[in-house]
């Protein structure tokens, strides 16, 4: 007899903050029998796992090597094809440059069942975070997300500078740190205001998020004096200047300092 499929599950798992996972996933999470998750994923939301789950991690280290997306497509296929429930458990919203549409795609290929869990995206939550909406009446009725990264297959960049750079109100752009500079270089180059207000957002959502904020054509030189690193989110736009009124996380004095677990209820 064919031995029946299992199921797969692709569940964002939030910016950071390990309360930010939607009540949909954490109750995904319990019945997991096996739980792939990666390296942006809060340690904490593992707690939801079941006794006896199974817990593969399949993190990219962008400066270091890294397991392949195709072999990670084989981990959660052969899983299922044991009939085992499967989360892959990835940081933010698998839908924001997650590649879940890629990884959706293979169940389709392997005619696996699968369902896809939203979670917050790091480029709404950590702007949120440091007191930064990207839309607001007087500042901004339109914002972008962006990649920042350059394909690792040495295809040409999609984004289209000329017609970015000024069409948006905001601008958020993800996995940014490494091109920085050519970040900054393009928006100007192709009309962006020097004094535009930009901030860096390092670890969004953690207790050591830190935010810098700066005029565009000086951003480059303030992040690397300060050492930031991914994983950072990067807002340009007007709706930046209201960060340092509206910091309401970064003030708790917890914030930036060895703070105690985030406790969370995994009844």
């Amino acid at each position: 007899m064919k031995q029946k499929s299992g199921k797969v599950f692709f569940v964002g798992a939030g910016p950071g903050d390990p309360r930010l996972i939607t009540v949909k996933g954490a109750d995904v999470l319990k019945g997991a029998d096996v739980i792939i998750y990666d390296r942006l994923v809060n340690d904490e939301l593992l707690r939801y796992a079941k006794d006896g789950a199974e817990l593969i991690y399949c993190g990219k280290d962008p400066n270091a090597p890294s397991i392949s997306q195709e072999e990670i497509h084989h981990l959660f296929i052969s899983q299922a094809q044991k009939g085992k429930v499967v989360v892959r458990l990835k940081g933010g919203d698998p839908a924001v440059f997650g590649r879940v549409g890629e990884e959706a795609t293979s169940c389709i290929d392997y005619d696996i069942p699968y369902e896809i869990v939203p979670g917050v995206t790091a480029g709404v939550a950590a702007p949120a975070y440091a007191g930064i909406p990207l839309t607001h009446r007087d500042l901004g009725s339109s914002f972008a997300v962006v990649t920042g990264q350059q394909r690792s297959d040495g295809k040409k960049s999609s984004v289209q500078w000329e017609k970015l750079a000024t069409s948006v109100d905001t601008l958020v752009f993800y996995m940014g740190m490494k091109n920085i500079s050519y970040i900054q270089e393009q928006l100007i180059k192709h009309g962006r205001s020097l004094t535009t207000p930009v901030a860096v957002i390092q670890w969004g959502t953690y207790q050591k998020q830190e935010t810098i904020v700066a005029p565009l054509h000086e951003i480059t030189t303030r992040v690397e004096e300060a050492g930031f690193a991914s994983p950072s989110i990067i807002v340009v736009g007007d709706v930046v200047n209201l960060h340092e009124s509206l910091s309401w996380f970064e003030n708790n004095p917890g914030v930036g300092k060895e703070a105690e677990r985030v406790q969370v209820v995994y009844a």
